[in-house]
């Protein structure tokens, strides 16, 4: 009989894997383990790069407060090795290297770093260049203590540049259109060759044409050649047309001084026929032969908006230069002085300001003769007396020309109309051989803040002034007591709105006192001021 075995199964593992298999699992951890390890050296070295950047940066920091701190306590010894000069295509080394010869001169750190600051601003002042950078490196390792300076500039992309604009003159009652073009650096000596003109309805048209070198043959000074067509119509107000034809020429200008040459022919005509005696003997052709002296100096914080400071600009003229018989002969003087202090609450600050002129002619007989009349001084207008330094010619609350010694014009009788031969004839503006005048005004912000922001203020002001005669004997009767007692004023407030180009006021003038023949009005008028 047969019996049946039943084969027993053989146990089966728990994992049943084959040996491929289980060298399968260890290359991946072995794989992962070395990403890891990838990563962590990865982060390590951004830690220490980013570790090494800031104790670069912290160690040239240091490096700089040290410096800093050392020119703040002792002078450091430095020269200047070599003056390196870029990016000038077309400008003359000479040119560059005569502004900045400054640096070359500097005998420690800080010396230097006073030098490129002028060096740059004078580089920058001869309106060729977009930018202008002047960087210090170190000098030769064999030459310690020492530093070569580097000059880059960025000459002007486009050397023809022009502007057109249109201009009221409130108190005038007129409009101007003017227009300029410049030419800048066209041989490469920092030369501007520049055309303007302007055409005032009523008044003023001028043509003219100049030449500008900053430094022409080692001169120490620039050299400036102007001429000019001037028309100015003074029918309104002293029967006159003005028209001159003339020729400057700068002998010295420099930061404070100022000496020109000037050579006009003058024409004075009266298309009316209804001009004073005192005008009609003066008219017709002049020439005009004039040397022109001017100092300034100017120690205020702002020309638009001084609030502190003090500014003196002295003006003498002699003309005469010349032995044609035509040629006017005066000699004339003017100065002007300001003042400015804070208050200290409210932004604001007290100005002062005083003028005076005086002309007088010269030469055989001048006692009795008259000086040149566009030559001599005329009061009024409503320019700031803050931006126009240079003499006695506002007063504001007045117009142009609105007061002084007038003559009345010759009258043209109508017997037919009894009503207009009884009517007083217009008078004629005379001007005045002495001016003097003088003016304070208070400045403060306004309590809006978007008006502090925008930098508009308000103001209190009084102006006062007087002009006379003193030509053809009349100083002989000259008394400063009456002088005094004949003084005009005035006093207001208004509101002030600076631009990076004019001052604006909207100012409401009360005339304090005028006499019979001047041209004062109590009420609002407007004011458009440039800096001069």
């Amino acid at each position: 009989m047969a019996t049946a075995v039943e084969e027993q199964p053989k146990p089966i593992a728990d994992n049943p894997i084959n040996e491929d298999d289980e060298e399968a699992p260890n290359s991946e951890d072995d794989e992962d383990e070395e990403f890891e390890e990838e990563e962590e050296e990865a982060e390590e070295e951004v830690v220490e790069d980013r570790v090494s950047d800031e104790s670069r940066l912290l160690s040239e920091r240091n490096k700089l407060n040290n410096l800093l701190h050392r020119l703040s306590r002792e002078r450091v010894t430095l020269r200047v090795h070599d003056v390196l000069i870029k990016g000038n295509a077309k400008t003359k080394d000479s040119l560059i290297e005569a502004e900045v010869e400054v640096l070359k001169n500097a005998t420690s750190m800080q010396e230097l770093l006073q030098a490129a600051t002028i060096a740059n601003a004078r580089l920058q002042r001869l309106e060729i260049f977009d930018s202008v950078n002047i960087t210090l490196d170190s000098g030769p390792p064999e030459l310690p203590g020492t530093a070569n300076i580097i000059v880059e500039v960025v000459e002007a992309e486009n050397p023809l540049t022009g502007s057109i604009g249109m201009f009221s003159k409130p108190e005038a009652r007129s409009w101007s259109l003017e227009g300029s073009l410049k030419l800048k650096n066209l041989f490469g000596y920092g030369d501007i060759w520049d055309g303007s003109w302007a055409y005032g309805w009523d008044q003023t048209s001028e043509v003219s044409a100049g030449l500008s070198l900053p430094r022409f043959k080692g001169l120490i000074t620039p050299v400036v050649a102007r001429i000019s067509l001037l028309s100015q119509d003074w029918l309104k107000v002293s029967s006159y047309k003005e028209r001159l034809l003339g020729l400057s020429v700068g002998l010295l200008s420099t930061r404070h001084h100022d000496l020109a040459y000037n050579l006009t022919w003058r024409t004075l005509t009266d298309p009316s026929q209804m001009s004073s005696k005192s005008i009609r003997k003066l008219l017709g052709h002049s020439l005009i032969s004039s040397l022109k002296y001017t100092f300034k100096l100017d120690r205020r914080d702002s020309p638009l908006r001084p609030t502190q400071g003090y500014a003196l600009v002295s003006t003498s003229q002699i003309g005469g230069l010349s032995p044609d018989s035509r040629s006017l002969r005066f000699l004339r003087q003017e100065v002007d002085l300001r003042y400015a202090f804070p208050l200290g609450f409210y932004n604001a600050a007290l100005n002062f300001g005083i003028s005076a002129g005086v002309i007088f002619p010269w030469g055989s007989g001048f006692l009795d003769m008259p000086s040149p009349l566009p030559e001599r001084f005329f009061l009024g207008g409503h320019s700031s007396p803050i931006c126009t330094l240079g003499g006695p010619t506002t007063l504001l609350g007045f117009k142009c020309r609105g007061l002084g010694p007038t003559e009345p014009r010759r009258s043209v009788v109508d017997k037919s109309d009894s009503e207009s031969s009884a009517t007083s004839p217009r008078r004629d503006a005379l001007g005045g051989d002495l001016a003097i005048t003088a003016f304070a005004d208070l400045s403060f912000n306004l309590p809006l803040r978007v008006f502090r922001e925008a930098g508009i203020h308000g103001h209190l002001f009084a102006c006062a002034g007087n002009l006379t005669k003193l030509t053809e004997n009349e100083f002989r009767t000259f008394s400063f007591r009456k002088f005094g007692e004949s003084f005009r004023s005035s006093a207001g407030v208004g509101i002030i709105v600076p631009t990076k180009l004019f001052r604006m006021e909207i100012n409401y003038c009360y005339i304090l006192r005028q006499l019979e023949h001047d041209h004062g009005k109590t009420g609002v008028q407007f004011s458009f001021s440039s800096p001069l």
